[in-house]
């Protein structure tokens, strides 16, 4: 059998008896980073065999993780923090599984996006988890379209030094919304900080972010609207010229030429 076993995202505390229990009793356990689960490891007293396993060598580590399920033995998987799979290797693994037959389970824990969406104070009845953006501004950009009409709270992952750019991408898209931005999640300077968009994160990044953005609010019926007030409602949430163009063409499915009379300044 194998196990997807989450671990804690910060509070070592964080940690099912079962966690405990599988990690202590399986033959070995595959992790992102083997000097770094071996702290989580040492604080508990379990004492396995580790082996890599991470998004560089997934495919790899994954088919000899394959040959010891089929020998029989218990394996294992953790990454750094939080559940694997989800924004963090594991994907491919499970596909693997999946191909040779293989069963699985998960021993569930600790997950960022959830508690980051219980602490940000954001609708939560309904909400999208999106993850981590693209490097490439094209693809974050056409990415986003697809979520920017969801009317439900959407959660993205956030490294330190993509914080910033991740906020001036939501917003281009987006629109001028509320949002959060929790870091340190069950750690000491946990911190839910409420900003709009178009400000800009309050204070200098530092730690792992998740960006809490609300979603999108109901509009108005957009046909009871002049062509330059449809626009105009796009501009002044932000959007440029040519992003708002497109959208107001597309809702009201005219061509763009007959739309940039609008956008010149008298």
């Amino acid at each position: 059998m194998l196990y997807f076993v989450a671990t804690p995202i910060g509070n070592l505390k964080d940690m099912s008896y079962r966690a405990v229990e599988v990690l202590s009793q399986v033959d070995e356990i595959a992790c992102e980073d083997t000097r770094h689960s071996q702290v989580l490891l040492n604080h508990y007293g379990i004492k396995k065999p580790l082996v890599s396993y991470h998004k560089f060598n997934e495919r790899e580590s994954g088919q000899k993780i394959i040959d010891k399920l089929i020998a029989g033995k218990n394996i294992a998987v953790i990454t750094d923090a939080g559940m694997p799979v989800i924004s963090d290797p594991g994907n491919v693994l499970v596909n693997m599984l999946y191909e040779n037959g293989l069963e699985y389970t998960v021993v569930p824990g600790a997950c960022a996006c959830v508690s980051a969406l219980v602490l940000s104070g954001l609708n939560s009845e309904r909400f999208c988890f999106i993850g981590f953006l693209p490097q490439k501004a094209s693809e974050r950009k056409a990415l986003l379209e697809k979520y920017k009409s969801l009317d439900m709270t959407l959660i993205f992952y956030c490294a330190p030094h993509d914080i910033k750019k991740d906020i001036e991408t939501v917003y281009s898209v987006l629109g001028d919304r509320s949002a959060v931005a929790v870091k340190e999640i069950t750690k000491l300077h946990e911190r839910a900080e409420r900003f709009n968009l178009a400000d800009g994160l309050p204070t200098e990044p530092k730690g792992e972010y998740v960006l809490v953005v609300e979603g999108a609010k109901e509009n108005a019926d957009f046909l009871s609207l002049t062509e330059k007030g449809h626009i105009e409602l796009y501009l002044s949430q932000g959007m440029d010229k040519k992003d708002a163009l497109k959208r107001v063409a597309k809702e009201r499915g005219v061509a763009k030429s007959t739309l940039y009379k609008y956008t010149i300044e008298d």
